[in-house]
């Protein structure tokens, strides 16, 4: 019997491939460095209590009444997690879980779904639970989907999954299936943080997935990973809808070409796609802000970049480039010192390599 376990589970920073998760295609992602832990152990009642040392909160309920706490909200994507694990049958008992994290918040690196899968990692261990690891990735969605209320993909949890240090993670959403593919050594990751946060549960995503869904349907087909530009130019969409579904068939493409550019150490090919990758957002997708698009236009003209785009939801949060290794420091004061002469607000940076994903730590 395990008594205490402390899990680590990394947020993520999507390459290429935006919003494309729900829609069945293609997404380049990687686990990253910073992340969410948890210091679990076992209670001999069935409570559940949960403690953060980010926000300085905590919360106690009842394993046999567990639901969404509108006070609370931080709370329900553990709560969640644990609900959707019991409701598919899987024993748990009481616990004990504290909450700490190096992610930023509102930065669109998901820190939700890196809570949900640390949380549903500490179950495992502690009650010892026989879960594989994409199984685990699609509960943890499941819960953000149903409990939380965010109908997101499940390019976030399998994210935090799958993560392998050096290695980027090619995700297959009709598949469900997952390739690493190594980045090559002369190169490293940069995310700056716009400084203007990303909140998903303001409506904006889940409206894109309903005119994704209807841009499917409208074509007759099932997703819009079955579309092409020949069946989209042959329609009748609206135009929001038509540039919506533009958007994502360009960006499968995108993340197809992109991998055998990565293979074939093209680096600049590469970051050209991120660049394109990002104006489509701007204009088709339309879920930048100018505050991004301030950023991959810098990084655009800053010597060492190879490309930028924003990485996420959208809607705020941060840009990912593809810079050279050793350079990052001088990007990061060139960009910054641009960044808030333009703007007048400051941006953060994080540098960081494809990291391990999802594992317990002690």
């Amino acid at each position: 019997m395990v008594n205490n376990a402390t899990t680590f589970a990394p947020g993520r920073v999507e390459i290429l491939g935006n919003h494309t998760d729900y829609n069945l295609g293609f997404v380049l992602s990687a686990a990253i460095h910073l992340g969410v832990t948890i210091e679990a152990s076992r209670r001999p009642t069935n409570i559940l209590e949960i403690s953060s040392k980010t926000n300085r909160r905590s919360i106690s309920i009842e394993l046999n009444n567990l639901r969404p706490l509108a006070e609370e909200t931080w709370a329900n994507y553990p709560i969640g997690v644990l609900k959707i694990l019991s409701d598919a049958g899987f024993q748990l008992g009481g616990m004990n879980l504290s909450i700490s994290s190096d992610l930023p918040l509102g930065a669109g690196l998901s820190s939700s779904a890196a809570l949900e899968v640390a949380t549903a990692m500490a179950a495992k261990a502690i009650f010892e639970l026989e879960i594989e690891k994409m199984q685990l990735a699609q509960l943890c969605q499941k819960a953000e989907n149903e409990f939380v209320g965010v109908q997101s993909g499940l390019l976030d949890q399998a994210s935090s999954v799958f993560g392998k240090d050096h290695e980027l993670i090619l995700l297959d959403f009709l598949k469900i299936t997952v390739e690493n593919v190594s980045l090559p050594a002369n190169a490293s990751l940069l995310l700056l943080n716009s400084g203007v946060p990303h909140e998903l549960t303001g409506g904006e995503y889940n409206e894109r997935r309903k005119q994704c869904m209807l841009a499917a349907k409208s074509m007759g087909i099932a997703s819009l990973r079955e579309a092409n530009l020949a069946l989209l130019e042959g329609s009748q969409l609206e135009d929001v809808i038509r540039r919506r579904a533009l958007h994502i068939i360009g960006e499968d493409d995108r993340v197809l070409r992109g991998i055998e550019a990565l293979r074939s150490n093209q680096l600049k090919a590469f970051g050209e796609l991120m660049f394109a990758s990002h104006l489509s957002s701007r204009v088709n997708f339309e879920n930048s802000t100018s505050h991004l698009d301030t950023l991959v236009d810098l990084a655009r003209g800053t010597p060492g970049v190879f490309g930028s785009r924003l990485t996420g939801g959208g809607f705020g949060g941060s840009t990912v480039s593809l810079v050279e290794k050793g350079r990052a420091d001088e990007i990061i004061q060139t960009i910054s010192s641009e960044y808030h002469r333009i703007t007048g607000a400051t941006c953060s940076a994080i540098r960081t390599e494809p990291s391990e994903g999802a594992r317990v730590l002690a």
